[in-house]
Protein backbone atom coordinates (compact mmCIF):
# COMPACT_ATOMS: atom_id res chain seq x y z
CA UNK A 1 0.00 0.00 0.00
CA UNK A 2 1.36 3.34 -0.91
CA UNK A 3 2.21 6.42 1.52
CA UNK A 4 -0.87 8.32 -0.61
CA UNK A 5 -3.45 5.81 0.16
CA UNK A 6 -2.03 5.71 4.00
CA UNK A 7 -2.41 9.46 4.01
CA UNK A 8 -5.93 9.60 2.25
CA UNK A 9 -7.57 6.73 4.77
CA UNK A 10 -5.54 8.41 7.93
CA UNK A 11 -7.53 11.85 6.59
CA UNK A 12 -11.36 10.04 6.32
CA UNK A 13 -10.77 8.34 9.67
CA UNK A 14 -9.44 12.03 11.24
CA UNK A 15 -12.33 13.62 9.19
CA UNK A 16 -15.10 10.76 10.75
CA UNK A 17 -14.13 11.20 14.17
CA UNK A 18 -14.27 15.39 14.15
CA UNK A 19 -17.98 15.00 12.04
CA UNK A 20 -18.54 12.61 15.23
CA UNK A 21 -17.22 14.84 17.98
CA UNK A 22 -19.33 17.52 16.31
CA UNK A 23 -22.81 15.99 16.81
CA UNK A 24 -22.02 15.39 20.28
CA UNK A 25 -21.45 19.03 20.78
CA UNK A 26 -24.10 20.47 19.14
CA UNK A 27 -26.42 17.64 20.58
CA UNK A 28 -25.09 18.66 24.55
CA UNK A 29 -24.84 22.21 23.26
CA UNK A 30 -28.87 21.50 22.44
CA UNK A 31 -29.91 19.84 25.34
CA UNK A 32 -27.81 21.81 27.47
CA UNK A 33 -26.62 18.77 28.42
CA UNK A 34 -23.55 18.29 30.96
CA UNK A 35 -21.94 15.19 32.73
CA UNK A 36 -23.45 16.95 36.20
CA UNK A 37 -26.35 19.27 34.68
CA UNK A 38 -29.01 19.10 32.39
CA UNK A 39 -30.69 21.89 31.07
CA UNK A 40 -34.14 22.19 29.15
CA UNK A 41 -36.14 25.22 28.07
CA UNK A 42 -39.85 25.79 28.21
CA UNK A 43 -41.87 28.42 28.90
CA UNK A 44 -44.18 30.09 32.22
CA UNK A 45 -47.40 28.51 32.49
CA UNK A 46 -49.93 29.15 34.81
CA UNK A 47 -53.57 28.05 35.65
CA UNK A 48 -56.32 30.31 34.12
CA UNK A 49 -60.18 30.10 34.97
CA UNK A 50 -63.24 32.37 33.55
CA UNK A 51 -65.43 33.91 35.89
CA UNK A 52 -69.07 34.12 35.10
CA UNK A 53 -72.05 34.75 37.28
CA UNK A 54 -74.50 31.85 38.24
CA UNK A 55 -76.98 34.01 37.37
CA UNK A 56 -78.83 35.67 34.67
CA UNK A 57 -79.11 39.53 35.17
CA UNK A 58 -77.79 42.33 33.72
CA UNK A 59 -74.25 44.15 35.38
CA UNK A 60 -74.59 46.54 37.29
CA UNK A 61 -70.78 47.18 38.27
CA UNK A 62 -67.77 46.09 37.45
CA UNK A 63 -64.99 46.74 40.20
CA UNK A 64 -61.52 45.79 38.23
CA UNK A 65 -60.04 46.43 34.88
CA UNK A 66 -57.14 44.06 32.98
CA UNK A 67 -53.88 44.04 34.82
CA UNK A 68 -55.66 44.39 38.38
CA UNK A 69 -54.40 41.68 40.77
CA UNK A 70 -56.97 40.73 43.17
CA UNK A 71 -57.15 38.81 46.31
CA UNK A 72 -59.43 35.78 46.97
CA UNK A 73 -62.91 36.90 48.09
CA UNK A 74 -62.75 39.82 46.58
CA UNK A 75 -65.79 41.56 45.21
CA UNK A 76 -64.89 41.88 41.44
CA UNK A 77 -68.80 42.50 39.83
CA UNK A 78 -72.86 42.62 40.70
CA UNK A 79 -75.80 42.26 38.90
CA UNK A 80 -78.93 44.67 39.30
CA UNK A 81 -81.24 43.16 42.61
CA UNK A 82 -84.39 44.67 42.42
CA UNK A 83 -86.26 41.85 40.82
CA UNK A 84 -84.05 39.26 43.19
CA UNK A 85 -84.70 40.72 46.39
CA UNK A 86 -88.83 40.88 45.41
CA UNK A 87 -88.93 37.15 45.11
CA UNK A 88 -86.83 36.81 48.15
CA UNK A 89 -89.62 38.92 50.82
CA UNK A 90 -92.41 37.02 48.79
CA UNK A 91 -90.77 33.54 49.98
CA UNK A 92 -89.58 34.97 53.08
CA UNK A 93 -93.41 35.90 53.84
CA UNK A 94 -94.82 32.60 52.47
CA UNK A 95 -92.27 30.82 54.97
CA UNK A 96 -93.66 32.86 57.81
CA UNK A 97 -97.10 31.94 56.96
CA UNK A 98 -96.97 28.45 56.80
CA UNK A 99 -94.92 29.13 60.09
CA UNK A 100 -98.33 30.36 61.98
CA UNK A 101 -100.38 27.95 60.42
CA UNK A 102 -98.05 24.85 61.70
CA UNK A 103 -98.02 26.22 64.82
CA UNK A 104 -102.03 26.85 65.13
CA UNK A 105 -102.30 23.16 64.65
CA UNK A 106 -99.45 21.95 66.63
CA UNK A 107 -101.37 24.27 69.73
CA UNK A 108 -104.89 22.30 69.18
CA UNK A 109 -108.32 23.84 70.11
CA UNK A 110 -108.21 27.41 72.61
CA UNK A 111 -110.01 27.11 75.80
CA UNK A 112 -112.81 29.40 74.19
CA UNK A 113 -113.52 27.05 71.32
CA UNK A 114 -113.77 23.99 73.83
CA UNK A 115 -115.80 26.15 75.97
CA UNK A 116 -118.24 27.28 72.99
CA UNK A 117 -118.51 23.60 72.07
CA UNK A 118 -119.96 22.65 75.57
CA UNK A 119 -122.42 25.40 75.26
CA UNK A 120 -123.40 24.60 71.73
CA UNK A 121 -124.13 21.32 73.16
CA UNK A 122 -125.80 22.12 76.13
CA UNK A 123 -128.12 24.25 74.16
CA UNK A 124 -128.78 21.35 71.88
CA UNK A 125 -129.44 19.34 74.44
CA UNK A 126 -132.27 21.70 76.28
CA UNK A 127 -133.98 21.94 72.52
CA UNK A 128 -134.20 17.93 73.15
CA UNK A 129 -135.91 18.05 75.80
CA UNK A 130 -138.31 21.01 74.86
CA UNK A 131 -139.20 18.91 71.77
CA UNK A 132 -139.55 15.44 73.92
CA UNK A 133 -142.28 17.15 76.41
CA UNK A 134 -144.15 19.10 73.21
CA UNK A 135 -143.81 15.58 71.69
CA UNK A 136 -145.64 13.75 74.52
CA UNK A 137 -147.96 16.76 75.33
CA UNK A 138 -149.22 16.28 71.79
CA UNK A 139 -149.91 12.50 71.67
CA UNK A 140 -152.26 13.32 75.00
CA UNK A 141 -154.39 15.47 72.86
CA UNK A 142 -154.49 13.47 70.16
CA UNK A 143 -156.22 11.01 72.72
CA UNK A 144 -158.15 13.54 73.62
CA UNK A 145 -159.26 14.24 69.86
CA UNK A 146 -158.39 18.05 71.17
CA UNK A 147 -154.78 17.50 68.22
CA UNK A 148 -155.09 15.89 64.73
CA UNK A 149 -152.19 13.75 63.75
CA UNK A 150 -150.72 16.20 61.44
CA UNK A 151 -149.15 17.85 64.70
CA UNK A 152 -148.34 14.63 66.16
CA UNK A 153 -145.97 13.75 63.38
CA UNK A 154 -144.75 17.50 63.47
CA UNK A 155 -143.74 17.16 66.99
CA UNK A 156 -142.19 13.75 66.61
CA UNK A 157 -139.95 15.67 63.69
CA UNK A 158 -139.28 18.00 65.72
CA UNK A 159 -137.96 15.46 68.37
CA UNK A 160 -135.95 13.56 65.87
CA UNK A 161 -134.59 17.12 64.86
CA UNK A 162 -133.49 18.41 68.02
CA UNK A 163 -131.87 14.65 68.67
CA UNK A 164 -129.34 15.01 65.54
CA UNK A 165 -128.40 18.04 66.51
CA UNK A 166 -127.22 16.92 69.96
CA UNK A 167 -125.27 14.07 68.20
CA UNK A 168 -123.51 16.95 65.98
CA UNK A 169 -122.74 19.19 68.89
CA UNK A 170 -121.28 15.81 70.84
CA UNK A 171 -118.87 15.52 67.86
CA UNK A 172 -117.84 19.21 67.44
CA UNK A 173 -116.88 18.78 71.28
CA UNK A 174 -115.32 15.96 70.70
CA UNK A 175 -113.59 17.50 67.84
CA UNK A 176 -112.42 20.25 69.72
CA UNK A 177 -111.43 18.26 72.77
CA UNK A 178 -108.84 15.58 70.43
CA UNK A 179 -107.33 18.89 68.33
CA UNK A 180 -105.83 18.78 64.72
CA UNK A 181 -105.30 15.33 63.05
CA UNK A 182 -101.63 14.07 63.45
CA UNK A 183 -102.23 13.24 59.69
CA UNK A 184 -102.72 17.54 59.46
CA UNK A 185 -100.22 18.45 61.51
CA UNK A 186 -97.32 16.52 59.03
CA UNK A 187 -98.95 18.11 56.15
CA UNK A 188 -98.65 21.47 57.74
CA UNK A 189 -95.04 20.79 58.63
CA UNK A 190 -94.20 19.55 54.92
CA UNK A 191 -95.69 22.55 53.51
CA UNK A 192 -93.12 24.68 56.54
CA UNK A 193 -90.18 22.80 54.82
CA UNK A 194 -91.06 23.62 51.10
CA UNK A 195 -91.33 27.15 51.91
CA UNK A 196 -87.92 27.09 53.62
CA UNK A 197 -86.45 25.59 51.01
CA UNK A 198 -87.83 28.19 48.73
CA UNK A 199 -86.69 31.06 50.94
CA UNK A 200 -83.00 29.54 51.22
CA UNK A 201 -83.03 28.90 47.28
CA UNK A 202 -84.32 32.75 46.83
CA UNK A 203 -81.31 33.71 49.39
CA UNK A 204 -78.88 32.10 47.54
CA UNK A 205 -79.66 33.34 43.93
CA UNK A 206 -79.48 37.03 45.57
CA UNK A 207 -76.45 35.86 46.42
CA UNK A 208 -75.38 34.98 42.78
CA UNK A 209 -75.46 38.42 42.02
CA UNK A 210 -72.03 39.26 43.34
CA UNK A 211 -68.91 38.37 41.78
CA UNK A 212 -65.84 37.30 44.00
CA UNK A 213 -62.32 35.90 43.06
CA UNK A 214 -61.99 32.52 43.94
CA UNK A 215 -58.43 32.66 44.54
CA UNK A 216 -55.45 35.11 44.40
CA UNK A 217 -54.87 35.92 40.80
CA UNK A 218 -54.40 38.79 37.87
CA UNK A 219 -57.14 39.76 35.62
CA UNK A 220 -56.51 38.83 32.08
CA UNK A 221 -59.27 39.57 30.02
CA UNK A 222 -62.37 42.16 30.72
CA UNK A 223 -65.46 40.00 28.24
CA UNK A 224 -68.66 42.09 29.20
CA UNK A 225 -69.27 45.66 30.59
CA UNK A 226 -71.84 47.27 32.71
CA UNK A 227 -75.13 46.59 31.19
CA UNK A 228 -74.49 43.47 29.41
CA UNK A 229 -76.71 40.88 30.27
CA UNK A 230 -74.90 38.26 32.21
CA UNK A 231 -74.89 34.26 32.48
CA UNK A 232 -73.69 31.10 33.51
CA UNK A 233 -72.44 30.49 30.08
CA UNK A 234 -70.76 33.67 29.50
CA UNK A 235 -67.29 34.71 31.13
CA UNK A 236 -67.46 37.90 32.55
CA UNK A 237 -63.30 38.01 33.39
CA UNK A 238 -60.65 35.36 32.40
CA UNK A 239 -58.31 35.55 35.56
CA UNK A 240 -54.95 34.21 35.65
CA UNK A 241 -53.98 32.15 39.12
CA UNK A 242 -50.53 33.64 40.50
CA UNK A 243 -50.32 29.71 42.27
CA UNK A 244 -49.09 27.68 41.04
CA UNK A 245 -46.74 28.65 38.40
CA UNK A 246 -44.99 26.47 36.79
CA UNK A 247 -42.28 25.70 33.53
CA UNK A 248 -43.61 23.37 30.87
CA UNK A 249 -40.43 21.87 29.53
CA UNK A 250 -39.30 18.93 27.30
CA UNK A 251 -36.58 16.35 28.17
CA UNK A 252 -34.94 13.80 25.82
CA UNK A 253 -35.97 10.26 26.52
CA UNK A 254 -32.07 9.06 27.27
CA UNK A 255 -32.44 11.63 30.44
CA UNK A 256 -35.99 9.97 31.54
CA UNK A 257 -33.57 7.94 34.07
CA UNK A 258 -31.54 10.74 35.58
CA UNK A 259 -34.75 12.41 36.56
CA UNK A 260 -37.52 12.14 38.80
CA UNK A 261 -40.60 13.94 40.74
CA UNK A 262 -39.81 16.20 43.49
CA UNK A 263 -35.93 16.66 42.27
CA UNK A 264 -35.03 20.24 42.78
CA UNK A 265 -34.56 22.32 39.98
CA UNK A 266 -33.49 25.84 39.15
CA UNK A 267 -35.52 28.56 36.17
CA UNK A 268 -33.96 31.46 35.36
CA UNK A 269 -35.40 33.83 32.77
CA UNK A 270 -34.44 36.22 29.90
CA UNK A 271 -36.19 39.03 31.65
CA UNK A 272 -34.65 38.60 34.95
CA UNK A 273 -30.75 36.95 33.73
CA UNK A 274 -29.43 37.39 37.16
CA UNK A 275 -31.89 35.81 38.96
CA UNK A 276 -32.33 32.33 39.86
CA UNK A 277 -35.60 31.03 40.79
CA UNK A 278 -36.06 27.92 42.77
CA UNK A 279 -38.45 24.80 41.71
CA UNK A 280 -38.72 21.30 41.59
CA UNK A 281 -40.00 18.47 39.22
CA UNK A 282 -43.93 18.07 39.56
CA UNK A 283 -44.79 15.54 36.75
CA UNK A 284 -43.50 14.09 33.83
CA UNK A 285 -45.45 12.72 31.36
CA UNK A 286 -45.94 8.76 30.60
CA UNK A 287 -45.94 9.35 27.00
CA UNK A 288 -43.74 10.96 24.53
CA UNK A 289 -44.61 13.75 21.91
CA UNK A 290 -42.99 15.61 19.45
CA UNK A 291 -40.96 18.73 20.55
CA UNK A 292 -42.79 21.47 20.16
CA UNK A 293 -42.73 23.98 17.75
CA UNK A 294 -42.05 27.50 20.23
CA UNK A 295 -38.85 25.45 21.87
CA UNK A 296 -37.27 23.43 18.98
CA UNK A 297 -34.57 23.90 16.48
CA UNK A 298 -34.81 23.14 12.99
CA UNK A 299 -32.18 20.13 13.47
CA UNK A 300 -35.37 19.04 16.56
CA UNK A 301 -38.29 18.97 14.62
CA UNK A 302 -38.78 15.12 14.59
CA UNK A 303 -37.21 14.42 18.44
CA UNK A 304 -39.44 12.75 20.57
CA UNK A 305 -39.25 13.96 23.87
CA UNK A 306 -41.29 13.69 27.07
CA UNK A 307 -42.95 17.08 28.96
CA UNK A 308 -41.94 17.86 32.72
CA UNK A 309 -43.62 20.61 34.55
CA UNK A 310 -41.45 22.66 37.11
CA UNK A 311 -43.26 24.33 39.73
CA UNK A 312 -41.38 27.56 40.34
CA UNK A 313 -41.61 29.59 43.52
CA UNK A 314 -42.60 33.10 42.19
CA UNK A 315 -42.40 35.04 45.69
CA UNK A 316 -42.45 39.02 43.75
CA UNK A 317 -44.95 37.63 40.65
CA UNK A 318 -42.15 38.53 38.13
CA UNK A 319 -43.05 35.27 35.93
CA UNK A 320 -45.51 35.86 33.57
CA UNK A 321 -47.72 33.51 31.73
CA UNK A 322 -45.58 32.32 28.77
CA UNK A 323 -42.41 33.88 29.19
CA UNK A 324 -39.46 31.90 27.90
CA UNK A 325 -37.71 30.44 30.69
CA UNK A 326 -34.07 27.93 31.08
CA UNK A 327 -34.43 24.92 33.35
CA UNK A 328 -31.14 23.68 35.26
CA UNK A 329 -30.98 20.38 36.92
CA UNK A 330 -28.03 18.37 38.84
CA UNK A 331 -27.83 15.16 37.40
CA UNK A 332 -24.76 14.32 38.47
CA UNK A 333 -25.69 10.60 41.30
CA UNK A 334 -28.56 9.24 41.27
CA UNK A 335 -32.29 11.39 41.21
CA UNK A 336 -32.88 10.57 45.03
CA UNK A 337 -30.30 12.43 45.97
CA UNK A 338 -31.72 15.76 44.85
CA UNK A 339 -34.63 15.28 45.70
CA UNK A 340 -36.43 18.20 47.89
CA UNK A 341 -37.42 17.01 51.25
CA UNK A 342 -40.28 19.82 51.27
CA UNK A 343 -42.05 21.11 48.13
CA UNK A 344 -43.07 24.19 49.10
CA UNK A 345 -42.30 27.49 48.54
CA UNK A 346 -43.24 28.58 51.78
CA UNK A 347 -40.38 27.29 53.42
Amino acid sequence: MSATILRRLLAVVLLSLLVAAGAYWFYQRDTGTSADTLQVYGNVDVREVDLAFNNSEHIATLLVEEGDAVKKGQLLATLHRERLEASLAAARAGAASQQAVLARLEAGSRPEEIRQARADLKAAQAKEVDASLTYRRTLKLVAEKAASQQAVDDARSGLDSARANVKVAEEALALALAGPRIEDIAEARARLEAEQANLALAGEVLKDTSLYAPSDGVIRNRLLEVGDMASPQKAVFTMALTEPVWVRAYVPETMLGRIAPGMAATVTTDSFPDKRYRGWIGFISPTAEFTPKNVETPDLRTRLVYQVRVYVCNPDNELRLGMPATVSMDISGSPAQHTLQSLDCAD
